[in-house]
């Protein structure tokens, strides 16, 4: 299974090298595949043994496989190397095509690299190469990989705890100019330590995307309606608002400890229009993720 007691016992399972890990087997960078984790719609990730440590190596899947929507949301401020990328992307040609879709899977490390930097409880990046991200497997407890907040039951505490120290995740990574911009319980691991945020290609900047503030919104109260299944009374918190205005305010820093509360009083009118009409669309965003999940488990 590629865990952890797997290598102090001296027994690992392998399996048929994917043609994707071929190069970084080669190499030297990967020993073995132990075998796939999981496959999505953007990638697909498989546990591997470098040398004493088992990793994971996450392949993305090209642009024609993949179902990303609203991609020029997410790459919008992002800067291109070289004039000729940046005119070849404007374009829309087959060589901007292939520098957009570089740009796209390298995102997520430079991401990593950043929030790790920023203390922000993410797993530790090992590198690139061919499209294929190496990184640190996740474990529980039991040092198998870790499940995701979605698969979880948590207690009122539980919740309140693990909200609480989301939102502390979520101050560090806009303090270090990271939105996720995808950010829900299907990509927060839990964890021996606690959660841990993934899937980070999508990830933009604050101050570089004009859409920063929708997509942050967004992330914030993915994680309110998460938590306040098991403590309602998160429903009653404003903690995107809050979070907003201290930081347009120039008042956030990493050790700011927000409230949840937010006078409306002390900002834009056409911000609380903005983040109203964000609460909508990601509830009725989750009710069409839902309906797609039934139908997913229906075939």
């Amino acid at each position: 299974m590629g865990q952890r007691h797997e290598m102090r016992n001296g027994s690992r399972h392998t399996m048929k090298i994917p043609r994707s890990l071929r190069p970084l087997v080669e190499d030297g960078m990967v020993d073995t595949v132990l075998r796939q984790l999981q496959s999505g719609k953007e990638a697909t990730v498989y546990v591997v043994s470098c040398g004493d440590d088992i990793r994971c190596a996450k392949v993305y899947k090209n642009a024609d496989h993949r179902s990303f929507q609203k991609v020029a949301d997410y790459s919008e401020g992002r800067k291109t190397r070289g004039s000729r990328d940046a005119r070849a992307k404007g374009r829309r040609s087959s060589h901007g095509r292939k520098v957009q879709e570089a740009e796209w899977k390298n995102a997520e490390t430079e991401a990593l690299y950043r929030l790790v930097g920023a203390e922000v409880r993410v797993p530790m990046p090992y590198g690139v190469q061919d499209g294929v991200l190496l990184m640190e497997l996740v474990q529980d407890e039991d040092g198998n990989p870790a499940p995701r907040m979605n698969e979880v039951a948590m207690t009122r505490e539980q919740a309140l705890e693990w909200h609480a120290f989301m939102m502390r995740q979520i101050v560090r990574m806009l303090c270090a100019d990271v939105i996720h911009g995808d950010l829900s319980e299907y990509n927060v691991l839990l964890s021996a330590d606690g959660p841990v945020i993934i899937d980070l290609p999508q990830a933009v900047s604050a101050t570089g995307n004009n859409h920063a503030l929708r997509l942050l919104a967004r992330d914030v109260n993915n994680m309110r309606a998460t938590f306040s299944r098991a403590a309602p009374e998160l429903l009653e918190t404003e903690y995107a608002r809050e979070l907003w205005y201290l930081y347009e305010s120039g008042d956030l820093n990493p050790e700011t400890v927000l409230t949840g509360r937010y006078d409306r009083t002390e900002a834009r009118a056409d911000v609380d229009a903005v983040l109203d009409h964000i609460e909508q669309a990601r509830l009725e965003a989750e009710e069409d993720r839902k309906l797609a999940q039934e139908e997913e488990w229906g075939d």
